[in-house]
């Protein structure tokens, strides 16, 4: 990544939320004059690149319009060097050892309920709802598309957030599963899995018609 937009990234990463002026003056502090001009056009990046977000306004104690405060998304959190992958293949390792694969399995499906509702995907039509979840999955990783054909919507993902664990715990997959499924309302059938050496996960999302169109 660009040197100064790491810097940014490590800056946000310190503070938790900061201004443009706030992050002007930090760089300045740490590598010497730039501009609030060069700031914004760094941070715009940033943000196209879904690594930061700006939720808030901040109101300035010298007359002025207020300034937005920018903060890591998640994505951009995963910038930086943590243990996930460790704990989780670590915790998944426990439940096989203490427990039998059905109750694992109801345990993966209850977090898999969890990230439902977290989603928060609206009660709206299929055709509506797609989009919605196109853009949960691509934005926790896993790269999701769809297309439409006669027979229902046939949703792609291409990336899998697990890649590292699931070839040792593949109960994972079903996890993904059940997701796609409470997430749309309707129950999947897998088409390929990228497990198989597919390119990627695909399911078939039935309903009674539909036009063909890419997304």
């Amino acid at each position: 990544m660009q040197e100064t937009r790491q810097v940014i990234l490590d800056i946000l990463r310190e503070h938790g939320k900061a201004t443009v002026d706030d992050i002007v003056r930090e760089l300045q502090a740490r590598r010497g004059a730039i501009t609030a001009v060069t700031v914004r056009h760094h941070l715009n990046i940033l943000q196209k690149d879904s690594l930061i977000t700006s939720t808030e306004l901040r109101r300035r104690a010298t007359p002025g319009r207020p300034q937005h405060m920018y903060m890591l998304t998640e994505k951009g959190e995963m910038q930086f060097p943590n243990n996930y992958l460790h704990l989780a293949s670590g915790l998944l390792d426990e439940l096989r050892k203490h427990l039998p694969p059905s109750n694992v399995n109801v345990i993966l499906e209850g977090v898999a309920g969890h990230m439902a509702e977290n989603a928060a995907i609206p009660d709206v039509p299929l055709a509506e709802r797609m989009h919605f979840v196109v853009a949960y999955l691509s934005e926790h990783g896993y790269q999701a598309f769809y297309e439409t054909t006669d027979n229902g919507y046939i949703l792609h993902t291409s990336n899998c957030p697990y890649h590292n664990i699931v070839q040792t715990h593949s109960s994972l997959c079903e996890m993904d599963i059940r997701l796609v499924s409470m997430l749309l309302g309707v129950v999947p059938r897998r088409l390929s899995h990228r497990m198989d050496g597919d390119q990627s996960c695909s399911y078939l999302i039935p309903v009674t018609v539909v036009q063909n169109e890419t997304h």
